[in-house]
């Protein structure tokens, strides 16, 4: 029987089956068959922390402005690295040593990234050495851009939005373009939830061709105010509530797809506010960043059908006054590790631990060299953190040498889009092929 189609699906059905049924119940009198659908891809799926392999999430965390990599991540035994950096270099007896022996004895991290060494300690960070594309480009847009599209022309849609029209609403794609059994790919649900960021506007990694995120900054600004904006609007969509029926009005035309965004919009602002309302911030640091994890937490903690989650952390454009240990970037060290440890501490006691693989990116290092102004320029290649219990331990490909360089640049070593692919394919079970529009060998970051 189809779901979708079938009359014997009533409201009543629904509801009892809901987790939420309450906010479904205040959303509207009456839902008519085509909106149905959108309802039912909203609501959350209860026992989130036994939830099938198909639930499984991706937090993505942007260092937005170029973190410095090289004080990041610290090869304390070079001594390139220590005559480059005189002033806002990290002195050996400060770093937070990844090994005492092999290959990676050579290596440390900030000492205000104790939370992040934490999480190294037990298993649950990767490290990815020198990561960037071709022909870097060292404009904060233009190189954001190539990371969000996954594009090195920085253009066309999100590397995330994609994903979402394949694999969230759509036809699902299948391995080698073809349908499996030479059937017809069938159209998946919509979830209009798919992906919510944490910002003023939703990223372009996220903006697809048919699927659009939730962005917003604050969820006691993310509300439903149809009554307020446009009384006809509340007026109309009640018209079509009352109805109850799927003969009230044409599924396809025009109407019913505004009433649908318009439920869409009511149920998705109800179970976002009521979820982040129930968050825990005391158990985190106060910081900018742990306060936009603590939301994302409580989230995954009620359980809603979102796939991605988006925050970001500004300020990594340290020109200037960058510091060493307790300086600028010492500090957005500090934020970054602390919120990070929180957040798996908070996901490990809902159970949801397993279940949430979180990517922290920037859009490029710094220059290896310090300037005259005691900061770093725009750079190139950087490192890329993974976190979770299903991510490979330890240390991905080799540090980039501090003295065969381009033009004063790290040469990158690993390109991004393994890393992506190896989120799509390892982790999101997604064709990274159709997602990233090429072929990129799935960087070994994802345990089996």
């Amino acid at each position: 029987m189809d779901l979708w189609n079938s009359h014997a699906f009533t409201r009543r059905a629904f509801l009892s089956g809901s987790a939420k049924g309450a906010i479904l119940a205040s959303a509207a009198a009456t839902l008519p068959a085509f909106l149905q659908r959108s309802a039912f891809a909203l609501a959350p799926k209860a026992g989130v922390a036994s939830a099938p392999a198909d639930e499984r999430i991706l937090v993505v965390v942007q260092l937005a402005g170029g973190n410095d990599g090289l004080n990041t991540v610290i090869p304390f035994m070079d001594s390139a690295y220590h005559k480059l950096r005189p002033g806002i270099g990290i002195g050996e007896k400060s770093v937070l040593r990844l090994a005492k022996s092999g290959p990676t004895s050579g290596l440390g991290l900030h000492p205000q990234l104790a939370g992040m060494k934490e999480l190294y300690d037990e298993g649950l960070m990767t490290l990815v050495q020198g990561v960037g594309y071709p022909n870097p480009n060292r404009s904060h847009f233009k190189s954001m851009d190539i990371w969000h599209t996954a594009d090195t022309t920085a253009t066309g849609n999100g590397w995330l939005g994609r994903y979402f029209d394949n694999e969230c609403c759509g036809s699902a794609p299948h391995k080698n373009g073809a349908p499996a059994n030479n059937e017809q790919a069938k159209p998946k649900a919509p979830n209009p939830m798919a992906g919510i960021a944490i910002g003023r506007e939703a990223p372009l990694a996220m903006q697809g061709q048919t699927s659009k995120p939730i962005g917003f900054e604050s969820p006691d600004l993310f509300r439903w105010l149809a009554n307020d904006i446009d009384p006809a609007l509340a007026e109309r969509y009640s018209a079509i509530n009352r109805a109850g029926s799927a003969d009230a009005a044409d599924p396809h035309s025009n109407a019913a797809f505004l009433m649908r965004t318009a439920l869409d919009a009511q149920i998705s602002s109800d179970l976002i506010r009521k979820a982040v309302a129930r968050r825990t911030p005391a158990s985190y640091p106060g910081n900018e960043l742990s306060r936009q994890l603590a939301m994302v937490g409580a989230m995954i903690k009620a359980g809603l059908s979102t796939r991605v989650y988006y925050v970001t952390l500004g300020g990594f454009d340290t020109h200037a006054g960058q510091g060493g240990e307790q300086g600028r970037h010492g500090q957005l060290m500090s934020q970054l590790g602390g919120a990070l440890k929180a957040f798996y501490a908070d996901l490990r006691e809902q159970g949801n631990d397993g279940r949430v693989l979180t990517m922290s990116f920037s859009e490029f290092g710094r220059r290896v060299a310090q300037n005259a102004s005691g900061g770093t320029d725009h750079g190139a290649a950087a490192p890329m953190f993974l976190f979770g219990p299903m991510v490979k331990a330890g240390v991905v490909g080799n540090h980039p040498s501090l003295t065969d360089l381009d033009e004063g640049d790290l040469k990158y070593g690993i390109d991004f889009r393994s890393v992506y692919a190896a989120i799509l394919e390892d982790w999101l079970k997604a064709d990274s092929r159709v997602v990233l529009e090429g072929s990129y060998r799935p960087a070994s970051v994802i345990k089996a």
